[in-house]
């Protein structure tokens, strides 16, 4: 498997002067999260892009909902459009699936007013949250997620992400989320079914050992912070297939693209991003990364 997860010269010198650059902002105390993002422009990547300023990074207070399903379908619409012309989205089918499928439906009844603002919302369970919108086409654009695909989903979270993953790969292809939390998994799991997605297999189990019953995967999606692809995962990607994940070294997260071939695995950096670390066998362990 070390020949199959071999790193390309670019990437590796790509570490290192980002691995300079964190020791330097450290020392100054210029940690933040537009800092992540400028370190991967700063390490010469000319497709890399920064993340659009959240709003506040501040979870909003919790409320009852006031908003009509009128005015969130309203809101829904013109936050597609908001991706559209911010470069997230592109894909036709990832663009019907965000118009098709409510997200209020999969948030807490506190939290529905703010479905579509660019924030994390908590959900139920450890450390779970709901990402923010933008966050589901920078996963699945590079991922090249289509009709067909057999996608393994690490992190289940609210069950947004799977359903957008069913509307995409349609009846042809098969969505599977495995998810370690039981408050998260029963929680999305309820979302899943009030909203008819009972074509898709979740699992309970640590996410970074996947689902070999099902594998091989064409795409591969893990929704939580690693300090490495975990080997099992890597084992169940088709080859020819893709998987992404944020990666954390050095206290800073990127999002990298795997693309697995017959000797190694390619791997580009997409941009720098802030997810929870995964949990299970190939968690970060507390206090080891930042």
């Amino acid at each position: 498997m070390e020949s199959c997860l071999q790193v390309s010269k670019n990437y590796r010198h790509f570490c290192l002067y980002r691995k300079i650059l964190i020791q330097y902002i450290r020392r100054r105390n210029l940690a933040s999260p537009i800092w992540n993002a400028l370190l991967l422009k700063k390490c010469g990547s000319s497709k890399v892009r920064l993340e659009p300023t959240m709003e506040g990074w501040i979870v909003p207070p919790p409320k009852q909902p006031e908003k009509s399903r009128e005015e969130l379908r309203t809101e829904r619409e013109e936050k597609v459009k908001w991706l559209i012309r911010h470069g997230f989205l592109r894909s036709e089918r990832i663009k019907n699936a965000m118009l098709k499928v409510p997200r209020e439906d999969f948030i807490p009844p506190s939290y529905k007013d703010y479905a579509y603002l660019e924030v994390p919302l908590p959900l139920p369970g450890e450390n779970a949250t709901i990402s923010c919108p933008h966050s589901y086409p920078l996963f699945y654009e590079p991922l090249g997620l289509d009709r067909g695909h057999k996608f393994l989903e690490v992190g289940l979270g609210s069950g947004y992400g799977t359903a957008l993953a069913r509307e995409v790969v349609g009846n042809e292809g098969l969505v599977v989320s495995v998810e370690i939390d039981p408050l998260t998994f029963e929680f999305a799991k309820g979302n899943l079914d009030i909203a008819g997605y009972h074509d898709i297999m979740l699992v309970r189990k640590d996410g970074g050992l996947g689902y070999p019953e099902m594998s091989p995967y064409d795409r591969i999606c893990v929704t939580a912070a690693c300090e490495e692809v975990p080997s099992p995962l890597m084992e169940q990607l088709e080859i020819g297939g893709k998987l992404i994940a944020p990666i954390t070294e050095y206290g800073v997260q990127t999002l990298v693209l795997f693309e697995k071939e017959e000797k190694e695995v390619k791997q580009k950096a997409i941009c720098a991003v802030l997810y929870v670390f995964l949990r299970g066998e190939y968690g970060v362990k507390r206090g080891e990364n930042g």
